[in-house]
């Protein structure tokens, strides 16, 4: 047990001026962390007994699934980085780590990199002490600080640059062992969240910068969440907004006839989608082809999307570019003749189509049929214009943004958005950082393979602000019984009786002896003062002690989600809540 007066829990009545969301406002409040600049926080006591709760029960569960714990070095030789396949898209987010010595300036180039994350670290080590399928599959984790180069660090935890993650790496011989070390990761991310309280959705994600063959994050639903999850709860279907996808194009969708010959027409200073759908042109925006010029590796390329659709950027990785980003006025004119606003992708109206990478069309446009686009020429647009015929389309795909209302590509019904914050992600990585790298096996035969990989990662800082964004009223914290920094609160209201602490400290041992975390409130404040911190810090289970209960012979018991406080006779109040405890305990484990 701990005394509150010997403890350091430093509340606070107001909220910082920076947070903007519930969860960043209560951390703060609660006395859990404070700030030391943009996105670096201090974990106080009771922070930093919750992250050691989180991460018992994370080790807990990888422990279960066979992975084997290890610790790898915060700061990382940038050859390990160059030598691996996304040193170019991940460098834009990582610290160096160069001296900082009177005189230096640093070179060009950084010696050594901070690690967000560690592929680049366990590929190498994995491939000089593992070289027979004898010694595999193996899984190895660690729980560690990562760092960050967020250029807008925000939310508290939520978006910070420096965190702690649990990251796993999976090592197997064939793709098959991959698929099932990634499902029983997967299965451990679901007793994991389940065990400390929070409602988290797998859902499927893109693999982005990372790579890989499919990947799944776990999301916390959430109305401040930094992503949305598209879902129908009668299919099960869930994924991210980068990965979702509807069934709005039929299957058996035929392409439209011509609806004749392609007509130019002048559009004096129309350049947006909106202006084309006003008088006098009136073209609606689902007839309109919307044309995005890219750069990909250097080369551009073209995007057609329906006009009323948007761009899910993060579908274009599916294109096999390294690096890609929209292309500026300076880098379109001399490729399509026009600047944006009057382009198209029609056969023949393309300035230099020789320069181009390809154009690429998402399946939708094929609703359209005939439709109106640029004609190239700044000024004019083309009407019936048919995508089977007129359109110079390389490759049709997913591009598009899925919205709320289309139909599920399982059921048909309805889909569904709803915000959610990123707690967790998995990957099955596949050769990608075994073939840069060199990791290798030979089998029985004497032969050589690459090894298999898969990487998962659970954000356990940002874990712990998810739990309070889902769980909490107007009054402060809920915590969930498992990841709370103390189960029980014992709040003395006269600690200067005698009689009062004696029994505190009995119902402490009672608590403490049943398996719960205790910490009593010996403050000589108001009782107000108590009761409204016991809300803010919202440990689950509260005691409160009193003169006047005393003399009446009862304590009074209250769980911080319920409104309801119970009078417990003192003669009783040992076993209540040795009870109390169990049951906590017991809804805890199910």
């Amino acid at each position: 047990m701990k005394l509150w007066s010997q403890f350091f829990v430093p509340t606070l009545k107001e909220s910082p001026a920076d947070a903007e969301i519930a969860s960043h406002k209560l951390l703060v409040r609660a006395g859990l962390v404070r700030k030391l600049g943009g996105g670096l926080y201090t974990y106080m006591p009771l922070g930093l007994r919750t992250i050691q709760k989180i991460t018992q029960i994370c080790r807990e569960e990888m422990d279960g699934s066979g992975a084997i714990e290890l610790w790898m070095p915060h700061v990382h030789p940038v050859e390990n980085w160059q030598q691996g396949p996304r040193w170019a898209a991940a460098r834009e987010i990582m610290f160096r780590a160069d001296s900082a010595g009177d005189g230096k300036r640093p070179s060009r180039e950084p010696e050594f990199v901070l690690g967000p994350t560690h592929e680049e670290v366990i590929t190498p080590l994995v491939k000089a002490e593992i070289t027979s399928y004898r010694d595999l599959p193996k899984n190895f984790y660690q729980i560690a600080t990562k760092f960050r180069n967020e250029i807008r660090p925000r939310f508290g935890l939520m978006r910070a640059r420096e965190f702690i993650m649990m990251d796993a790496y999976s090592f197997d011989t064939t793709d098959d062992g991959a698929v099932k070390s990634y499902h029983a990761m997967k299965d451990a991310y679901v007793r994991f969240f389940r065990r400390i309280g929070v409602q988290a959705i797998a859902v499927e994600a893109d693999t982005g910068v990372m790579g890989g063959s499919f990947s799944h994050e776990f999301m916390v639903p959430a109305e401040i969440g930094d992503d949305d999850v598209i879902y129908n709860e009668a299919s099960g279907y869930a994924a991210n907004r980068e990965k979702a996808t509807s069934a709005l194009v039929p299957a058996d969708l035929r392409d439209a006839a011509p609806g004749g010959a392609v007509e130019e027409f002048a559009t004096p200073g129309v350049i947006t989608i909106a202006a084309l759908e006003a008088a006098p042109y009136s073209v609606p925006a689902d007839q309109q082809f919307k044309t995005l010029v890219y750069v990909g590796d250097g080369k551009p390329f073209l995007v057609i999307l329906r006009g009323c659709d948007e761009l899910e950027e993060a579908k274009l990785g599916a294109l096999g570019f390294g690096l890609f980003r929209p292309a500026t006025p300076e880098e379109i004119a001399p490729v399509m003749g026009a600047k944006p606003g009057s382009l198209g992708a029609v056969k023949g109206t393309i300035k230099d189509a020789g320069a181009l990478a390809g154009v690429f069309a998402d399946h939708a446009i094929r609703l359209i049929g005939n439709g109106t686009t640029g004609a190239n020429k700044d000024g004019f647009h083309l009407r019936h214009v048919n995508v089977a015929r007129d359109l110079a389309v390389t490759k049709f795909g997913d591009f598009r943004r899925v919205r709320a209302g289309e139909p599920d590509v399982k059921s048909g019904q309805p889909l569904q958005v709803r915000r959610g914050i990123e707690v967790g992600h998995i990957f099955k990585l596949g050769t990608k950082y075994s073939e840069k790298f060199g990791a290798v096996f030979t089998d029985d035969q004497k032969q050589s393979h690459l090894m298999v990989m898969g990487c998962y990662g659970i954000g356990v800082s940002r874990t712990m602000q998810a739990v309070i964004e889902q769980s909490h009223d107007a009054d402060g914290i809920i915590w969930p019984w498992n990841c709370a920094p103390f189960q029980v609160l014992i709040c003395v209201l006269d600690p200067q009786l005698a009689e009062a602490m004696d029994l505190a400290k009995k119902i402490a041992g009672a608590a403490e002896r049943a398996g719960a975390d205790v910490l009593i409130d010996d403050r000589a404040e108001r009782p107000g003062v108590k009761f409204k911190d016991a809300d803010l810090i919202g440990l689950p289970l509260r005691l409160t002690i009193g003169g006047k209960g005393l003399k009446e012979g009862i304590v009074e018991l209250k769980w911080r989600a319920q409104k309801d406080v119970a009078k417990v006779p003192v003669a009783e109040i040992e076993a209540r809540v040795a009870a109390a405890v169990a049951e906590a305990q017991a809804k805890a484990r199910a």
